[in-house]
């Protein structure tokens, strides 16, 4: 069966999902994190059934200090560099033990988490190698929050242009970062596996019903989740899913999915709203003037376009 063929439960806001949550509260993530807020809501829409592999990062540092764990479901900690080698293990090791009838007979859904450093920096070769041996029946989740807040918010290949860090200072001679970010979905798509999207929690039931499609489709899938981070950012906390609603309503963070190579851009913006309300809510963005707001503007609905003519050129097929 083809990916786009797949069935699976969707999720809407009358099933909506009411069971135990397989991430605890009392976590110790930062007030109005937009990242924790989008692994819940995965989470959630995939219950307690799974098991779980979280590289070194903002989710693992607030989840699990030892000796407690705010995690209902196995879960393991791995390097900064592995967490898709380590997802690839344990599917194949639990594929063998069904094959043996060992344990359950049930298809547990195994997923790999990690941060944007863990993903298109630090652990890019771990999961290109993955995604590769395109047999292999995981769920990648890159947890975007376009810096390495963990380690005091310094720049990785997926901060956007523009933004001030640590590590890219923004001064009279720097307009901080001065490159784009990675386009991790098209490397993820480039692999040829069965499914991609781009999910943002300001958009909970997208979110929701994405991780259920990857879960549902034979095969690695790879999901790239805008999260918010109002310390990084700084944003105002109470802020987190107005920002969301802006990056993609603005075209920056667009929603769409590649299913078997084809595309679908899950939300059109016909009329985008002015990218200056997106950057001036954020003070790492406060030093940008309007010449630069036009020339993001300028690649931003270029990168959108682009987009647009891949949903035309390489549309799902028509349901027979």
């Amino acid at each position: 069966m083809k990916a786009y063929e797949t069935p699976y439960e969707k999720v809407t806001a009358k099933t909506f999902p009411k069971g135990p949550d397989a991430l605890a509260s009392g976590h110790r993530a930062c007030q109005g994190c937009g990242e924790v807020l989008a692994l819940r809501l995965l989470l959630k829409a995939l219950g307690t059934d799974i098991i779980c592999v979280s590289a070194t990062g903002c989710m693992e540092v607030c989840t699990a200090p030892f000796p407690q764990s705010s995690w209902r479901m196995p879960w393991i900690h791995v390097a900064f560099e592995n967490a898709a080698a380590v997802a690839s293990g344990v599917e194949s090791a639990s594929h063998v033990l069904r094959r043996k009838g060992r344990g359950t007979d049930k298809r547990v859904p195994v997923l790999a988490i990690a941060g944007d450093g863990g993903t298109a920096d630090i652990g890019i070769q771990a999961l290109s190698g993955a995604l590769e041996r395109y047999h292999e029946d995981f769920i990648y989740i890159c947890l975007d929050n376009e810096a390495y807040m963990n380690t005091g918010i310094q720049r990785s290949s997926e901060t956007p242009f523009g933004a001030s860090t640590t590590t890219s200072p923004y001064g009279s001679k720097s307009i901080g970062q001065t490159t784009w970010k990675k386009d991790m979905p098209a490397i993820a798509a480039a692999h040829g596996i069965p499914y991609v999207a781009t999910a943002n929690p300001a958009f909970h039931l997208d979110l929701m019903n994405k991780i259920r499609r990857a879960a549902a489709i034979k095969g690695p899938a790879y999901l790239h989740v805008y999260a918010p981070c109002p310390t990084g950012w700084r944003l105002k906390p109470e802020l987190a899913v107005e920002i969301g609603k802006l990056a993609t309503n603005t075209r920056i963070f667009p929603l769409y999915e590649v299913i078997d190579g084809c595309y679908v851009m899950n939300r059109k913006v016909d009329e985008p709203k002015p990218v200056e309300d997106y950057f001036k809510l954020q003070g790492r963005f406060r030093h940008l003037k309007q010449e630069n707001f036009d020339y993001i503007r300028e690649r931003v609905n270029a990168e959108y376009d682009r987009l647009i003519t891949l949903t035309q050129t390489f549309p799902v097929p028509a349901a027979s």
